[in-house]
């Protein structure tokens, strides 16, 4: 007998319990390696696990924690290096031409210092502008978000300049870019600050002449765990259907909660499948981290073959000048006509 509309409305409402603890066991199952603890010792004990010359067959190994594997990223990889980072989409990710967009990066990055920073870091961006006075234009703002892979990675800059909210995308390797400084490195509770646009002004109003604050040695990245009210009445985003920590909203009406309630989406951190689409594989950032690192490596040596070279330069005699070059022809050619 096939249950009606409701009643199978009824069942699935009635068995959302037991859906969410199947979801939690399958994310606890992949942790251990897919197999329950119970179920590999229970395959060791039995016959089944035998040969005939009766030696045990071990299906499942315990886990040797002495062999690690040595090519290990670091936890924070990806807000360290987002730029390096590929499409996680299979069918948009090409390996020769992200090798070749890496290799790139790593010769602009000789060229000029892209220092770390994070979404929420103030920083200072010098461009070149034929239009401006000196032929450069300096921007100082905090940055929203970070966008883009590779070589079109990009990053936006937001401050207040004479009341006016004011953004500029920079890529991140255009040639224009000279000089890019951390006037405050930190790091906020979203990766993406655009709810500023709605928030009041004075959560993203710099000056131009700010000075660096400096980090204790060996400190780590402090994180700024403020929380940005928003006071306008007309939203650019509708904020309240985001998962959004860094943000203080109004009393809202009881119809738009709903609504927020509704497109909201709290299965989001049980979705395996989801997880596995929006990241990249362990190989390929521990490939990409090693090409970091021997980047680091030839850039510390070329920086010091730099400084000998020089060293060379300045060490040299300086040319004779008109005069002195004019006086030895003059005694030369008197030497000849006597």
């Amino acid at each position: 007998m096939a249950l009606s509309f409701s009643t199978t409305n009824k069942f699935l409402l009635n068995n959302q319990q037991i859906l969410r603890s199947v979801l939690i066991l399958s994310v606890r199952y992949k942790q251990r390696g897919h197999i329950a603890d119970h179920l590999v010792e229970h395959h060791r004990q039995s016959p089944l696990g035998k040969l005939k010359n009766g030696a045990a067959v071990d299906a499942f190994p315990p886990k040797d924690d002495t062999t690690k594997d040595l090519r290990t990223t670091p936890h924070d990889f990806k807000y360290v290096y987002p730029d390096f980072l590929p499409n996680p989409i299979p069918y948009l990710r090409d390996r020769i031409l992200e090798k070749l967009e890496r290799k790139d990066m790593f010769r602009r990055r000789q060229q000029i210092d892209i220092p770390e920073f994070y979404v929420g870091s103030i920083l200072a961006v010098t461009s070149a502008d034929p239009y401006a006075p000196n032929r450069r234009h300096r921007f100082v703002g905090i940055c929203i978000q970070r966008e883009r892979h590779g070589l079109k990675h990009q990053f936006t800059l937001r401050n207040i300049v004479d009341g006016l909210g004011v953004e500029i995308s920079y890529e991140l390797y255009n040639p224009t870019i000279t000089k890019i400084e951390v006037l405050k490195l930190e790091r906020r509770l979203d990766e993406n600050l655009a709810y500023l646009r709605d928030a009041s002004p004075e959560y993203c109003t710099f000056p131009f002449d700010m000075e660096p604050v400096k980090l204790p040695p060996g400190a780590g990245v402090p994180l700024n765990t403020i929380q940005v009210p928003i006071t306008s009445t007309h939203w650019q985003y509708k904020w309240e259907r985001h998962d959004l920590k860094g943000i203080l909203l109004p009393s809202l009406p009881r119809s738009v909660r709903k609504a927020a309630e509704r497109f909201g989406e709290p299965w989001r951190q049980w979705d395996i499948m989801r997880q596995y689409r929006t990241e990249i594989h362990d190989d390929d950032k521990a490939e990409i981290y090693e090409d970091i690192e021997k980047h680091k490596e030839d850039l510390a040596q070329y920086r010091i073959d730099s400084k000998e070279n020089v060293k060379i330069t300045r060490a040299r005699p300086k040319a004779a000048g008109r005069k002195a070059i004019l006086d030895n022809s003059n005694r030369s050619n008197m030497s000849t006509s006597k």
